[in-house]
């Protein structure tokens, strides 16, 4: 078991990672690669994350890769800082979806309010305008250049805009006034602005009157997605300014509050969404049925002839386990995991530290340890093994009722 819960380790099983080793690190888990622009953003989004461990791209790009988990579901997610510009989100955005091959790719960060907007609230994108698209004439002729989140995270993002759920994910959910969230058309292009009596302000009113907010990089990243139609996409933006005052607004913090309410809105997105509709998903789904089955034979037969342990725990050894256990999450032990696979030995530990219970007349003992695996198979959504060691819980349950 971990040493989280205990320095008295119930050694691996025979499971060992060599055994268990039948899929990559994240590989059935739903996977969303996350771009900021600054390192504000980045850090807004970090916070979300644990287990993070730095991947470096052989062009040399540098990621960091973590877990995030909600909602009985675990995500793998991927975050990297770009910088500014809508030709940098779209390359590196390109990059990032070739290398890891994501369901989902948001970029999450800060953006200037046009209108219907306050500092602190939240805009999701319907689509965005890249309003430097056009023909230079004496007076400038736009060419409308935009491109679509898709429907299905527009979808998830307006029906979590509805509800309060993501406010909990703030450090101070109880700010007033509260932030709004709003689903709506973006503008990006090359330009900060500053002045909303600004030439390029006024051409925004005048021909993408819908757009309520401005920044740098969305045109970019939904370019990249267009491309790889297999992959979600949306555009995530925390108001810090009103263009009118901006400087003022930077250095009061706005930008650091725009980027926290960014963050918790996109990944209650990603804790209420499903990869289930997502295209090119089939993959995967068949490589998790074929590891769920070998597991569920594998379980099954380990149940028919339990493999000892290289140690014995006492009962005292035992009852201070459970009471550790009692006070963690499967969660907890999940986050602190460096892969799947000692998740899996994990499980199978516990198992087997069941049956030796259940053997000499420890049920209730046994039936907690099981319940907690079960728990645990339930947050890495692994049915199937969960399944497995459901069918020795309600023997010893049947034993329990008998007493």
């Amino acid at each position: 078991m971990r040493d989280a819960i205990t320095r008295t380790q119930i050694p691996y099983s025979t499971y060992s990672n060599q055994q268990m080793n039948l899929r990559p690190q994240g590989q059935n888990l739903p996977r969303a690669v996350i771009l900021t622009a600054i390192p504000v953003e980045y850090i807004a989004v970090r916070g979300h994350l644990s287990d993070l461990q730095e991947e470096i791209h052989p062009k040399g790009t540098i990621y960091e890769r973590g877990k995030f988990i909600a909602n009985g579901k675990v995500w793998e997610v991927v975050i990297v800082e770009i910088g500014a510009g809508n030709s940098a989100a779209a390359m590196e955005a390109e990059r990032a979806i070739a290398h890891f091959n994501p369901h989902v790719v948001l970029f999450v960060g800060v953006a200037g309010g046009i209108k219907d907007v306050t500092l602190g609230d939240v805009v999701a994108a319907t689509k965005i305008y890249g309003y430097e698209s056009g023909k230079a004439k004496q007076q400038f002729e736009p060419r409308p250049d935009v491109g679509l989140s898709t429907y299905n995270l527009i979808q998830r993002a307006k029906a979590e805009a509805k509800k309060t759920d993501w406010l909990q994910r703030l450090t101070s959910p109880t700010e007033t006034p509260k932030p709004r969230a709003l689903v709506a058309p973006i503008a990006a292009g090359e330009k900060v602005i500053a002045d909303t009596k600004s030439s390029t302000c006024e051409f925004l009113r005048s021909n993408y009157g819908d757009a309520v907010a401005v920044e740098m990089e969305g045109r970019g990243l939904l370019q990249a997605a267009h491309a790889n139609q297999q992959v979600s996409a949306l555009i995530v933006r925390g108001i810090s300014d009103l263009i009118d005052g901006k400087n003022e607004s930077d250095t009061a913090g706005s930008q650091e509050i725009a980027a926290l309410h960014a963050s918790a809105f996109a990944f209650e997105i990603l804790a209420k969404f499903s990869v289930d509709d997502v295209s090119g998903t089939t993959t995967n789904k068949n490589v998790e049925r074929t590891w769920n089955s070998y597991a569920s034979y594998e379980v099954n037969s380990h149940f028919d002839e339990p493999e000892s342990h290289n140690q014995d725990f006492s009962d005292d050894d035992i009852y201070k386990i459970i009471e550790q256990l009692k006070k963690l999450k499967p969660e907890t032990i999940i986050s602190s995991c460096s892969s799947l696979q000692e998740v899996d030995s994990f499980i199978i530990d516990l198992s087997n530290e069941a049956r030796k219970r259940a053997k000499i007349g420890q049920f209730v003992e046994a039936a907690f340890l099981l319940e907690f695996a079960i728990t645990t198979c339930n947050v890495i959504d692994n049915p199937i093994l969960g399944l497995a060691l459901d069918k020795e819980l309600e023997f010893i349950k049947a034993k329990i009722s008998r007493m």
